[in-house]
C-alpha cells in the first residue's frame, strides 16, 4: 500500500498543487484538532451537496454549499488570503467558522 504524501506546495507555502492546479493552502495557524473538526465539517457539507443534488432538492443543496464555503473559510481556503490578515484576525475566522459549523451540527 502506498503511503499517503502531502501535496506539493508553492514556494511561499500560500498554495497546494495538486494534478497541476493551484488551490489555496489551509491557514497554517489552525491548531490541527481545529482544522481536523473543520475538515469533518467540511466532508460532510460535502456529502450532503451530492445527496441533495442526486435527490434534486435545490433548498438542501444552498444549504450544504453554504456550510461547504463556511469551513473553507474557517480554514482559510476562501474569503480573505490568510497571509493578508492580521493573527488575531485569522483566529477569529476559524473561531467563528467552527462555531457556527458546530451549532448546524446540533439542529
Amino acid at each position: 500500500m502506498e503511503a499517503h504524501q502531502p501535496p506539493e506546495k508553492t514556494p511561499d507555502g500560500h498554495f497546494v498543487v495538486i494534478k497541476g492546479r493551484k488551490w489555496r493552502a489551509t491557514d497554517p495557524s489552525v491548531p490541527e484538532e481545529i482544522a481536523a473538526r473543520l475538515r469533518r465539517h467540511l466532508m460532510s457539507a460535502r456529502r450532503e451537496v451530492r445527496s441533495a443534488t442526486t435527490a434534486g432538492d435545490p433548498k438542501a443543496e444552498r444549504t450544504a454549499r453554504a456550510r461547504v464555503n463556511r469551513a473553507k473559510v474557517a480554514l482559510g481556503e476562501r474569503g480573505t488570503p490568510w497571509w493578508d490578515q492580521p493573527g488575531d484576525e485569522r483566529r477569529r475566522r476559524w473561531e467563528r467558522g467552527l462555531a457556527h459549523l458546530d451549532a448546524d451540527a446540533q439542529n
